[in-house]
């Protein structure tokens, strides 16, 4: 990091994890599922009590029932139902974090199960239960490979866990196809793929393109020996499409959430400024056809 270059209240929340994991530098570089996966679960390990401290309100951690909040922009599955019905549906979520969408989930009438990398983040999800509400049952694994049966779940949903972090999406599009019954449906959230062009700053410099939205080579972030201890991978619309559809999936929709008049709280690179411009999340929602 230049000596000139101002701390964004981000980089400072990230402070305590870099310092465990040794980060010293950051780069681009081609990273493979075994390493990826291993600094991710590095890294949610290490983050996720700042995580919560910063997050916990906003996604609704600590609340009986949880929340689903599907974005940054605070899209809310009670209101825009994008699932469908839920009730008496078995529901995996991917990358559930501390499972607030889960239990959300459980609270309005479906069997869900959690499924994410991080022992600490899980752990987090499991106090949370202590206090009152439905019990989830979690399970830590990786999304490129599922420990589940084929047609296990009626319907499979990620708020920002997992697909940004795997080396190999189309394998995690491949294994939830797998594990959908026939007429599920499969929907997630993830960065809007045009934000990878801008720096991840919430000012006036996150508003200049600076990194081509072609190149694919994953942002990666080192320890001293050069071992990735956060890793985060690109991927254009087209290449989401692609793999939904290879996956024998279909697509139902795109959406690109407003940033809404009320909301004036940053998150990382999210913000009021960029969000009035530019779209900072895209939501996929998908089918497994038959039924």
């Amino acid at each position: 990091m230049a000596e000139d270059h101002p701390i964004t209240p981000d980089e400072a929340r990230h402070a305590e994890a870099n310092a465990l994991l040794g980060t010293v530098g950051v780069g681009r570089a081609k990273v493979d599922s075994e390493t990826s996966q291993r600094a991710s679960r590095r890294w949610w390990d290490a983050d996720a009590a700042a995580y919560h401290e910063t997050h916990a309100d906003f996604l609704g951690v600590d609340s009986p029932d949880g929340e689903f909040i599907w974005c940054p922009e605070g899209l809310h599955e009670g209101d825009w139902r994008l699932l469908g019905d839920i009730t008496g549906k078995r529901i995996l979520e991917i990358g559930c974090g501390s499972a607030p969408c889960s239990r959300w989930l459980a609270a309005h009438g479906a069997h869900p199960v959690g499924l994410d990398l991080s022992r600490q983040m899980l752990e987090r999800g499991l106090a949370a239960m202590t206090s009152g509400g439905p019990h989830v049952p979690l399970v830590q694994a990786g999304a490129e490979a599922l420990p589940f049966a084929d047609s296990s779940f009626d319907l499979a949903c990620s708020a920002f866990g997992a697909v940004p972090f795997v080396a190999d999406s189309a394998q995690v599009m491949r294994e939830v196809a797998r594990v959908l019954r026939p007429g599920g449906r499969w929907v997630f959230s993830v960065n809007h793929p045009m934000r990878w062009i801008f720096p991840d700053d919430p000012g006036p410099e996150g508003l200049r393109a600076t990194i081509p939205y072609f190149d694919r080579t994953p942002y990666v972030e080192l320890d001293g020996e050069g071992e990735p201890t956060y890793v985060e991978h690109h991927r254009t619309i087209g290449d989401r499409v692609r793999e939904i559809v290879a996956a024998g999936l279909t697509l139902v929709d795109i959406i690109e959430p407003d940033w809404p008049e009320w909301l004036d709280r940053e998150w990382g690179q999210w913000s009021p400024l960029r969000g009035e411009i530019f779209p900072g999340t895209a939501i996929f929602v998908t089918e497994k056809p038959g039924r």
